[in-house]
């Protein structure tokens, strides 16, 4: 029987059910691939028929996915006798997954953590683990995993002081699902101690460090990079400024800076990249309207004459850090914790983030005592440090290779999680 925080928990889940429906609705009006294979959000999975054993692996959208992608390779080799499920929860790490791994993998929807749809999946899936990238918990899984003797590890896991507060508001559901939990290998001993303080048991807490950090960049993808960075760049070699992944409220603040930065040098190329892709659109609308000439990746169009490109494509962004000079990670100059800046690292490049950071806390702490990474606070401190990283080239360089160095020296994590899932495999 599930405890009464669980129960209470459960039965508001269930009260809410029109609610999800809704935003569902409203969801798939915006992006209309929401509209798409409901059945699977509520454990409708089409039975897996693989002879293998399963290895469900859950990440619940693009972010996780990309972090995932060693890993997955890693047990695709590891363990050649199982069949890899991967999950998520929104139509963009669909996309991903697909994307990134083909048939090679089964492929659903999450089920909403409701008890039903939860039994539902497990019962047609019947993984032998679970492992959740970074921070997807749910009570009514991780409970359910622990009745059928199913080993849940968190993989690459992170507890920011703003999540584990709100953890600590309601122990008597959390408490319990932390300690049913096989093990957590944790980015750092900070996030170890907040999931230990809420009822994970200290035995299955591992610091193995972020699974970030060992990403692969292949022959392949630094051979387009240098080609796009070719055709971005042109014969008379103009500086190339990339917000990735940004969010809404932060496309006008980068477009005031980019104002500053135009007037200093006026030959700059943007490249525009925001998170999610029902904003394309708007985003577009907004450079217009701010009085810039846009081309958009999609449509393949020349930038030569553009004072903005609009990465409006999904999967590529990897390849446009490669590409640019300066790399600007969004999601933080709005209160959202911001993105992945071991990416742009990785390529050497000189990172710029706002200040909102709190879901990258110590990567962005190692990358700015090294050197690697600016906090700006807003238009004005943005324009004025790209200015100054474009005027500099030397500063620049030196910049982007202490980024790379913190990257290259915080290697190994992936190793270490792998031990972490043999153990509870076997």
């Amino acid at each position: 029987m599930p405890n009464t925080a669980r129960l209470f928990y459960s039965v508001i889940f269930y009260l809410l059910f029109p609610v999800i429906l809704l935003r569902l609705l409203f969801r798939a009006l915006r992006a209309p691939s929401y509209a798409a294979r409901w059945s699977e959000r509520f454990g409708f999975v089409t039975p897996v028929q693989a002879r293998q054993d399963i290895i469900w692996l859950h990440a619940v959208s693009v972010g996780e996915t990309l972090a995932a992608v060693p890993l997955v390779k890693a047990l695709q080799i590891k363990y050649p006798d199982h069949r890899l499920l991967i999950t998520c929860m929104t139509p963009t790490g669909s996309e991903r997954i697909t994307a990134a791994f083909g048939d090679s993998v089964e492929h659903s929807y999450a089920p909403y953590d409701m008890p039903d749809a939860v039994a539902r999946f497990l019962s047609r899936v019947q993984p032998k683990i679970l492992i959740i990238m970074e921070t997807e918990l749910w009570p009514n899984t991780i409970a359910a995993c622990h009745k059928r003797q199913i080993p849940v590890i968190l993989a690459n896991g992170r507890l920011s002081e703003k999540s584990a507060r709100g953890y600590g508001r309601v122990t008597s559901l959390s408490s319990p699902m932390f300690a049913q939990l096989t093990a957590v290998a944790a980015q750092h001993s900070d996030d170890g101690a907040r999931f230990t303080a809420l009822g994970l048991a200290a035995e299955n807490l591992y610091i193995s460090g972020n699974i970030k950090f060992d990403l692969d960049l292949s022959a392949e993808i630094r051979q387009s990079a240098e080609v796009l960075r070719q055709q971005w760049s042109g014969v008379n070699q103009r500086p190339i400024l990339l917000a990735a992944s940004t969010h809404r409220g932060e496309d006008e603040v980068i477009l005031q800076a980019f104002n500053q930065v135009k007037q200093r040098v006026d030959n700059a190329l943007l490249v525009l990249v925001p998170r999610h892709p029902e904003r394309f659109n708007p985003v577009a609308d907004l450079c217009l309207d701010a009085g810039y000439s846009l081309a958009r990746r999609s449509h393949n169009e020349p930038v030569e004459q553009v004072d903005i490109l609009l990465g409006d494509t999904m999967g590529e962004l990897m390849t446009f850090f490669g590409a640019c000079d300066i790399a600007f990670i969004g999601g933080s100059l709005v209160a959202n914790g911001g993105h992945n800046m071991i990416e742009p690292a990785a390529w050497g490049k000189p990172t710029l983030s706002g200040l909102s950071v709190f879901n990258f806390a110590e990567v962005s702490r190692l990358l700015a005592e090294a050197g690697g990474l600016t906090l700006v606070e807003d238009a004005d401190v943005l324009a004025e440090t790209v200015i100054g990283l474009l005027e500099d080239p030397d500063q620049a360089q030196q910049m982007g290779q202490q980024a790379q160095s913190v990257a290259e020296a915080n290697r190994g994590a992936l190793d270490k999680l792998l031990t972490v899932i043999d153990s509870s495999l076997s």
